[in-house]
């Protein structure tokens, strides 16, 4: 009997790549793109939502990469972190969450501190704020007098300068509703979130969380903030600065006995400041010895994370993964490290570890500030290695992130220039597989 055979298939996945009628400041549509121009017009070709409810978002929220590659792995809509917190602030069950009531009641035990840790933005990418301002009216609630919020900016998922915005809104928000809430430092997400092991970076953001490294200011931030603006660095890259007492001195460090409640739901750009905090085993830099501090995370950000998830991942039976591995098939799932959580944990429903058969291929990321600097990325090694190893397995994920993470520069020539890079990367991999028999 003749074995079968068939062309190896491909998901090639360009992150960031959207469709829209708009073409002022469309990166899309001003790019020189050939080969995805002859995938519309002679292939099969159809648009998908990636956004709001059909990616488990509420009703008119923007899409992202987790939600898209963790709908598009497990094949249905699953009802993301962000709705969930949201409906059990609804429904008064939040505050009758039990991971928050073991970190007030650690607190209030050793008379310590809580600490509110996480990114301030309207992006809802990564938090949310009305999360925050949740936690405020649980900390007010539970009377515990010495919380203090560390805030990260966002200036990647929102516009650069909106961080002035939040600190001017939370000011009078906080003055008036939550005033015995302290803001204790402030520093931007390309310290506190990195996700590639630039261990260089979160070192800095866990020194001024636990020591107070960085910048002294006087009162309010937004003097720094502004002063930041004008020297050319934005949200995303201000610098750690610390809000000083009377004396001098960091009003709000991160010490052992106290309990810090990370309240991003993303896990992904968590997990290094969160390992860094929470696990006496961690040795990527040197830390403070705290074998006291209890750290709860929105969610689980990773299952060896010595840390209380106040909410618990969804089960996700038979993603994409699962099924092809119980096919007996081979798959492999490539990108390069700023996208390692987006085609392993996310497409595989919340899974880190592989599937039988399931092989993954990370390309180190350029370890640069402006990512807009180098418009190209990884795409051609990736797309090299794809073709390379295509023989080899059945199925193929692939990620190319150049028109995700360069349209958050909001530099539309480099815009351009990903989408182009990206056309012909694709055009590799549509040749390699048509070619085979």
């Amino acid at each position: 009997m003749n074995q079968k055979t068939y062309k190896p298939v491909v998901l090639a996945v360009m992150d960031g790549f959207g469709i829209s009628l708009e073409e002022k400041a469309n990166a899309v549509a001003l790019a020189q793109k050939p080969v995805l121009d002859s995938l519309d017009q002679n292939y099969p070709f159809t648009a998908l939502q990636a956004s709001g409810i059909a990616v488990g978002l509420p009703w008119g929220e923007a899409g992202n990469s987790e939600v898209g590659h963790l709908t598009m792995g497990s094949g249905r809509i699953i009802f993301h972190h962000l709705p969930r917190v949201i409906s059990s602030i609804r429904d008064g069950t939040f505050y009758e969450n039990e991971a928050f009531l073991k970190a007030a009641a650690h607190v209030k035990e050793r008379g310590s501190k809580l600490h509110l840790l996480g990114l301030v933005s309207s992006g809802s990418v990564h938090s949310y704020i009305d999360h925050l301002y949740a936690l405020m009216r649980f900390a007010e609630q539970q009377k515990i007098p010495r919380v203090f919020l560390h805030m990260i900016t966002d200036g990647k998922d929102a516009l650069p300068k909106e961080g002035q915005k939040f600190l001017d809104h939370m000011a009078e928000r906080m003055a008036k509703e939550f005033p015995h809430i302290t803001l204790a430092d402030i520093v931007g997400r390309y310290y506190a979130m990195d996700r590639d092991e630039q261990w260089e970076r979160v070192q800095k953001a866990y020194d001024l969380y636990t020591e107070g490294k960085g910048v002294k200011i006087e009162g309010w931030p937004s003097e720094y903030i502004r002063a930041s603006y004008e020297r050319g660095v934005t949200d995303e890259f201000i610098e750690p600065a610390y809000v000083a007492d009377s004396e001098g001195k960091p009003i709000g460090l991160i010490e052992d006995g106290d309990a810090v409640i990370m309240f991003n739901f993303r896990e992904d750009s968590m997990r290094e400041i969160a390992h860094a905090l929470a696990d006496e085993a961690f040795d990527a830099f040197p830390r403070l010895s705290m074998p006291n501090l209890l750290v709860v995370t929105m969610t689980e950000y990773s299952k060896d994370l010595r840390a209380v998830a106040a909410f618990q991942p969804l089960e996700i039976n038979a993603p994409l993964a699962r099924i092809i591995a119980d096919a007996g098939l081979k798959q492999l799932h490539i990108a390069e490290t700023e996208k390692y959580a987006h085609v392993t944990y996310f497409f595989n429903g919340g899974r880190e570890k592989p599937f039988p058969n399931e092989d993954r291929v990370l390309i180190p990321s350029l370890q640069i500030a402006h990512l807009d600097d180098a418009p190209e990325m990884k795409a051609v090694e990736i797309a090299s290695k794809t073709v390379e190893e295509l023989s080899r397995y059945d199925f193929i994920l692939v990620n190319f992130a150049n028109t995700d993470m360069i349209g958050h520069s909001g530099n539309i020539e480099a815009g351009i220039k990903a989408v182009e890079i990206v056309d012909r990367a694709v055009g590799r991999l549509m040749e390699a597989v048509l070619e085979k028999d």
